[in-house]
């Protein structure tokens, strides 16, 4: 019997899975850490690599493009004609940090097979966005030798530090990416139940330093008499909260609005389901947050302001007496519906000068940031992808609402204007913890799931 097109290219598919994964490897061993400056190098050799397999696809217009901070790659297939719609397909190919490394049972950027896993950084998050969907247009167009959809995809190199330069480079290739939808393909689901994204939070983050003396000093000499940076470091962290956690930045939460009927009613029918998996990642010890909100509301809906690390002083084993020249810490502050980063960054700064003083120095800088932001999740192009996956997975998805933030997601929005839709393309755990895997018997699911978007997208 003769084959539609859709089934040609699953077949297709499911024919290369195996050489799929093999080549998937290839991706995964190179170290793209975003972050980190020693690995500049390679985040370029990532991009390259993507580059080169876009050519190699039969992509049109594709390029290595410069941003002020890593690189973007871009190409394009867009002979589907002016009744098909065009698409952008968004995934990031910079993966986190690997600290603690001792942690991990193998290398994590050796990827290993293990019980069907296959364990690497960046696995799930998010170079299977990236990998999975060259590989389901290579089926599509190696089995039929067209698309059924005028693509546009754009990878970018610095989503895991906040993607701080990528809104000036919308802005100045808004003609280059402008679509009808904008698909995210970050991350993916951990359960057999799919998901697809309703919302994720918005995000600044900032550092602040303290210095005092030019070196740092005897405690026995200097101490009560020099003003410790990190004892001014621990004033302005403890100020930041209340007892029970409510943030005492002032004017923070004048913008949040009240948790709307539709998202409520998500919250209620999923907080056992989330409690129970959560405990799974953080043991038995009670769950802590302002009073009032239950544990998913606190967890996606309400704006969050933590300490992610503090540094200053003697760090190594025994003691060393010293009062050290400079401290700081890093904050990260999650933002929900209606509240506006650059007012977020604004109100941190200020709140951190209020502790100016003569006898230490303080600067506080913003880091990055982005803006919450809906998913469409109703509506022909949202349809396109909740139906993609009750043939491939066998189940529809469940919506997800997001706690952490992808701030590419309000960019998109802010300023293409063009409605984005979650189809995330990973399955696995570890993310951005050692030993993160993708779970390989979901590898040909999730491009299936891809395959059958672009043709959903034009059924009818």
């Amino acid at each position: 019997m003769t084959q539609t097109p859709l089934q040609a290219s699953v077949a297709y598919a499911h024919a290369h899975t195996d050489a799929f994964i093999e080549q998937y490897k290839e991706l995964l061993r190179i170290p793209s850490i975003g972050a980190d400056p020693a690995c500049r190098a390679d985040v370029r050799c990532a991009a390259d690599w993507i580059a080169a397999e876009m050519v190699r696809l039969g992509l049109d217009h594709v390029q290595v493009l410069e941003t002020e901070g890593q690189p973007a790659v871009y190409g394009d297939w867009l002979h589907a004609g002016p009744e098909a719609p065009t698409v952008l397909l968004y995934a990031h190919y910079d993966v986190q940090p690997v600290d603690p490394l001792a942690l991990w049972v193998t290398p994590p950027f050796e990827p290993d097979v293990r019980e069907g896993k296959l364990y690497a950084r960046g696995a799930v998050d998010d170079k299977s966005g990236v990998f999975l969907h060259l590989k389901a247009l290579e089926s599509v167009l190696n089995a039929t030798g067209k698309l059924p959809i005028n693509a546009k995809i754009i990878f970018e190199g610095e989503e895991e530090s906040g993607s701080p330069t990528m809104e000036p480079f919308i802005r100045a290739h808004r003609d280059l990416l402008n679509a009808d939808a904008v698909v995210i393909s970050d991350g993916g689901s951990s359960t057999e139940i799919p998901e697809i994204g309703a919302s994720v939070r918005g995000i600044v983050t900032a550092e602040v330093h303290v210095k005092g003396p030019d070196r740092d000093l005897h405690s026995g000499g200097f101490g009560g008499v020099v003003h410790n940076p990190t004892h001014m470091v621990a004033r302005i962290i403890a100020a930041l909260h209340d007892d029970e956690g409510r943030i005492q930045i002032p004017g923070f939460y004048d913008a949040v609005l009240p948790v709307s009927e539709s998202a409520r009613a998500w919250i209620e029918a999923e907080e056992p389901n989330a409690i129970e998996e959560a405990r799974k990642e953080v043991g038995t010890k009670p769950f802590w947050g302002v009073p009032g909100y239950s544990y998913l509301e606190r967890a996606t809906a309400q704006p969050t302001c933590d300490v992610n690390g503090i540094f200053g002083g003697y760090q190594g084993s025994g003691t060393k007496t010293v009062l050290p020249a400079e401290a700081g810490f890093k904050v990260s502050m999650r933002l929900v519906n209606n509240q506006e980063p650059a007012d977020i960054a604004a109100k941190f700064l200020a709140f951190v000068e209020r502790f100016t003083c003569e006898t230490v120095d303080i600067e506080a800088r913003i880091i990055s940031s982005g803006w919450p932001a809906e998913f469409v999740t109703t509506g022909p192009i949202a349809q396109a992808a909740i139906d993609a996956y009750a043939p491939t997975w066998g189940h529809a998805p469940k919506m997800s609402r997001g706690g952490g933030s992808v701030p590419i997601v309000g960019m998109f929005q802010h300023v293409l204007g063009a409605p984005v839709v979650s189809l995330g393309l990973g399955h696995g755990g570890g993310v951005h913890s050692p030993n993160e895997y993708y779970n390989l018997s979901y590898f040909d699911k999730n491009v299936d799931t891809a395959i059958h978007f672009y043709f959903n997208l034009v059924r009818g």
